[in-house]
């Protein structure tokens, strides 16, 4: 299989110097050989201050089978400006009612409790993050958290360009983004929503600012997108891109059916096919990609591998709904209601405990992907990508 010739607008993305979609200012790419622009992280005094100062790893985030859960995902809220077909049904999911919801100062009450006791990565979430009115502030508040050495945020790309300059300066650390075609046609069937040249301005804008590697998420898809593999990849040899191709992971509401998924094994293949020389590089601790990069890339390429080969014995991630749930898993059913106990006047301490009990029940691993799909769960827009 050969790569297709891709769109008009991303050839101007390859090219050695692009015009940024939305300020045309100028990014310059190094020419083979020169170092790549450094990546947009917490500044280097501060890591160093927070090596120096990090709390003893708390035991009420440390499991039964020793793991150790540095990692939050907060999901910002429930609403997107997008209908992913694999995220969310078209019509009809039943939003939780604004009373429900944390409130900002509660969000950031809960993210200090886990900070205190161990989290050093935050990751915002939705629905779609960068449509909640205060996420700026909630970034800038995030940041001045003694502890917290990295704050991310997971976005569909269509609000990036115009917040990504006041996200930066609030401290946002790392940025995901989702993108699962490079045709606008398709992307319009894919999304149920016009869009596409935003996500490319968002893109564009990332790279713009510094940030480096720009990880692109694309969920795989058996049928509609499978054949655009190699399109992908081929962003990744003059772009600072991450592009990281998702297995279909089943939820209430997506139509999941395993004749849909298409495995690493079966990607990996495809592309060696056109780069035998792909190159595996050292998995990262707790992470959940498999990485690779084809020599003189300058870019990489990666593999979220939940359903072929899950990650279960090396998971160090809990979740907070935007309703307020922890969910100690991704596919488990089973959350505890950190909302209600705030608002019932439960004292740190007794938060402590009632996280410290949930994470203690977390399952070796989850079910595997023919039981999960027969499990219910929330829809992957309530609980937060």
């Amino acid at each position: 299989m050969a790569a297709q010739p891709v769109s008009r607008m991303l050839r101007r993305v390859l090219r050695s110097s692009v015009r940024s979609c939305s300020s045309g200012a100028l990014v310059t790419q190094p020419h083979p050989g020169e170092p790549s622009q450094p990546a947009v992280e917490v500044p280097s005094g501060r890591r160093r201050f927070l090596r120096e100062h990090a709390a003893p790893f708390s035991a009420f985030l440390t499991d039964s089978f020793g793991r150790r859960h540095s990692y939050l995902r907060i999901s910002l809220t429930e609403k997107c400006n997008l209908r992913c077909q694999y995220c969310m049904p078209e019509e009809g999911v039943p939003l939780t009612p604004k009373a429900d919801l944390l409130t900002t100062e509660e969000l950031l009450t809960l993210a200090r409790l886990f900070v205190k006791e161990g989290v050093d990565k935050i990751r915002l979430t939705g629905g779609e993050p960068l449509i909640r009115p205060d996420v700026v502030d909630i970034v800038a508040q995030l940041h001045q958290l003694e502890g917290l050495r990295t704050i991310g945020i997971t976005t569909n790309g269509i609000n990036l360009a115009r917040l990504l300059p006041q996200l930066q300066e609030a401290g946002l650390s790392t940025i995901n983004i989702s993108l699962d075609t490079l045709v606008p046609a398709k992307f319009e069937f894919i999304v149920r929503r016009k869009g596409f040249h935003k996500v490319m301005e968002g893109i564009h804008k990332a790279i713009e600012l510094g940030y480096s590697p720009v990880k692109v998420n694309c969920v795989v898809m058996r049928g509609l997108n499978e054949d655009e593999l190699l399109d992908f990849v081929a962003l990744t040899e003059g772009l600072p891109l991450d592009v990281r191709f998702i297995e279909y992971m089943p939820f209430d509401g997506n139509k999941w059916n395993f004749k849909k998924m298409v495995s690493y094994k079966e990607m990996l293949d495809t592309l060696r096919q056109q780069w035998p020389e792909l190159e595996k590089l050292p998995e990262e601790e707790s992470s959940t990609a498999k990485a690779f990069k084809i020599p003189g890339f300058r870019g990489r390429v990666s593999f979220i591998t939940s359903m072929s080969e899950h990650f279960c014995g090396t998971c160090n991630r809990l979740r907070i709904t935007a309703d307020g749930n922890l969910k100690v898993c991704l596919f488990g059913n089973s959350e505890v209601s950190l909302r209600d106990h705030l608002r019932a006047g439960a004292s740190e301490e007794e938060l402590r405990r009632i996280i410290g009990a949930a994470v203690g029940r977390k399952k070796r691993q989850h079910a595997g992907m023919f039981s999960i799909s027969q499990m219910k769960n929330r829809p992957m827009i309530l609980i937060g990508g």
